[in-house]
């Protein structure tokens, strides 16, 4: 059975407080072994309209701002139209729709109720980080390969940070070999504000037809990731967790405009314990700007004028995050 909810995001001066206080007095509900809640109670905690539009599959829930859209038994969601992943599937029962307390803490609130740096703090300084190079080359196609494309990325972005007045250091700037653990590490000694890891992808299956944009965020202690590949069966907390709020909302916005800015299949925000965002003491996400094997989508990963698009786009997506942890209402 299906459910899709439509949730309306509040904006500007309401984030704040809601966000902070908007989970406390809600009753959880256990549901296949984890705490859920009553999309009801959520919504009329936050002064949403709730109403079912197929009844016992799809839900609505709204405001004038924003949107948000949920499918029963499955994990995908939408957020003021931007694709997500829930760590665990929205279920109905008797009339009602439940989501994940978990979801609500470290997916839904994140994005409606933005979290602001203490004190105002600014954001200074990005780590880029070019995926693969040296004996690593990535996905291939042909005689191109990914980490090739993952310096030109990082390169591209790094002269727009710099223009926008940022400080900004890449983990490799040759075609050189850097360890999975050594690439968050490299971000915390040069005092990074953010770390951003960029990847192209390659379908095994189905080359014709998988295309599109992905960006990670470490997933939060105690469930399963999205793609859980190589990740083993540890779901206890990491360094990454420190920052799963401000993970969940930079790889919303860095999401939000590539879909938007350079018109990307949106393939959704998903959750990954890679090592690079385990090891992570800062607001960390890895982006999967494209897939490689697709045969239109190539054509533009390779196309310097596209490389500066979608480095555009991903600034723009960084620059969204900055203007919301640094705002002072």
């Amino acid at each position: 059975m299906k459910l899709a909810a439509s949730l309306l995001v509040l904006s500007g001066g309401l984030l704040a407080a809601a966000g902070e206080s908007g989970l406390a007095g809600l009753e959880k509900v256990h549901l296949f072994g984890n705490e859920y809640v009553r999309l009801s109670d959520w919504s009329r905690a936050h002064h949403f309209q709730i109403r079912w539009t197929r009844e016992r599959e799809e839900v609505q829930v709204s405001t004038r701002w924003s949107k948000l859209e949920f499918t029963v038994d499955s994990t995908r969601a939408e957020i003021n139209g931007v694709t997500v992943f829930l760590s665990l599937p929205v279920a109905a029962r008797q009339g009602e729709a439940y989501i994940a307390f978990v979801d609500l803490q470290s997916t839904v609130h994140p994005v409606l109720f933005p979290p602001k740096n203490k004190g105002a703090v600014s954001i200074l300084s990005v780590c880029l980080d070019p995926g693969h190079g040296g004996k690593d080359p990535g996905n291939e196609e042909g005689v191109r390969k990914e980490k090739e494309y993952s310096l030109l990325l990082a390169t591209e972005m790094r002269r727009l940070l710099v223009d926008a007045g940022l400080k900004v250091n890449l983990t490799r700037t040759s075609d050189s070999f850097v360890g999975l653990s050594d690439r968050p590490e490299f971000a915390k000694r040069r005092d990074s504000d953010l770390f951003i890891s960029l990847h192209f992808n390659s379908a095994i299956a189905e080359k014709n037809r998988v295309n599109g944009v992905e960006v990670y965020c470490m997933t939060p202690p105690g469930v399963s990731s999205t793609n859980a590949r190589g990740e083993g069966a540890e779901t206890s907390a990491s360094k990454g967790n420190l920052c799963d709020t401000k993970n969940m909302l930079l790889a919303y916005q860095i999401q939000k405009a590539i879909v938007k800015d350079v018109g990307a299949e949106d393939r959704g925000v998903r959750r990954a314990r890679f090592a690079v965002l385990r090891n992570a003491e800062m607001p960390a996400v890895l982006v999967e700007a494209g897939f490689m094997s697709h045969p239109q989508e190539s054509k533009k990963i390779f196309d310097p004028e596209y490389q500066r698009q979608l480095a555009q786009a991903i600034v723009n997506g960084v620059f969204a995050y900055k203007r919301l942890v640094e705002r002072t209402d």
